[in-house]
């Protein structure tokens, strides 16, 4: 427990000190406007990439519908901001909230699919809520909504924050170790008393909530919301995150939401190629990592290996 507490603050001072290091950058012009758009845009993938962690990585449920509760998030906090006129962050915690809702009601039935069905009733479900949105005037058509620039590198720092505190958590408490189970082995753990679906919908429902907050963190940030930003397309780039990364490691899924943001925002310039060269990318990376950047394994894990002298114990005896 006292070792736990100290990696807690450890990790609490080390966020604490890249945020005022950035934002100190930011006040004095260092970092300008289209760098600290290029970390916002960042923070928010990293939030997708951990959201669908706790849901593919960790419970194993295969699930390719994230743009779903994106957009539900996105649209859902423009209504609330520019329809309503009410505060930004109660835009997103109802916008993160009515994404978990969202998640519930696709949860419960179509969590008792496993592997492709899941995959595909996910899917379905991300393409129905952009067809809604597509046909629903309020909110624009399909010409999209205006929405006013709101999110600051502060809000996407809090958000991310809160989002890794809370799914470390997670994954560390007894849920925690219960969804990895229902991974490992959904029938053993269901024959040890687990209760499968309630941790599968669990899950769900938590990484629908925060990827509902990164939806709110992205209409805000870019000046116009469209039905089409939300597509099949959108989920995969938010699975490649949580592929490349490593099934089961949540520091991989930060580093390659990071890696791909940048590769990805620095081959705007190149709209013929950027494609090819993102995919070379990945095929090179899955080549010669096929279990990921990390694998299963945390940074944290290999700090523990640095420290294991070669004899075997940690003390050296």
């Amino acid at each position: 427990m006292k070792k736990t507490s100290k990696q807690f603050w450890l990790f609490v001072v080390l966020g604490i000190a890249i945020y005022a290091v950035i934002q100190l950058l930011i006040m004095n012009g260092i970092i300008d406007q289209f760098y600290s758009n290029t970390i916002i845009v960042i923070s928010i993938n990293i939030i997708l990439a951990v959201s669908l962690h706790l849901i593919i990585g960790i419970t194993g449920q295969f699930s390719i519908g994230h743009a779903g509760f994106l957009a539900i998030g996105a649209y859902i906090s423009a209504i609330v901001t520019m329809r309503l006129e009410l505060p930004f962050f109660l835009a997103i915690i109802i916008g993160g909230i009515v994404a978990a809702l969202a998640g519930l009601i696709v949860g419960i039935p179509s969590l008792r699919l496993k592997g492709d069905y899941l995959a595909i009733a996910t899917l379905g479900f991300a393409e129905i809520i952009r067809i809604v949105f597509l046909n629903i005037d309020y909110v624009g058509g399909a010409s999209g909504m205006q929405v006013d620039h709101m999110t600051t590198w502060t809000t996407a720092f809090i958000c991310l924050a809160i989002t890794i505190l809370v799914i470390v958590n997670f994954t560390n408490s007894r849920h925690g170790i219960a969804s990895i189970s229902v991974r490992e082995n959904e029938i053993a753990a269901d024959a040890m008393g687990i209760n499968t679906t309630y941790y599968k919908v669990a899950a769900f429902a938590i990484g629908s909530f925060f990827a509902g907050v990164a939806g709110a963190l992205y209409s805000h940030n870019f000046y116009i919301i469209q039905p089409s930003q939300f597509g099949f397309l959108k989920s995969f780039d938010i699975l490649i995150f949580v592929v490349l990364g490593g099934l089961g490691s949540l520091s991989g899924a930060v580093l390659s939401a990071i890696l791909l943001t940048v590769v990805s925002t620095y081959l705007q310039g190149y709209p013929e190629t950027r494609m090819i060269i993102y995919s070379l990318v990945l095929i090179i990376v899955m080549l010669y990592r096929p279990k990921g950047l990390m694998g299963m394994m945390e940074i944290t894990d290999y700090f523990k290996m640095w420290r294991t002298p070669k004899g075997g114990s940690q003390y050296g005896k």
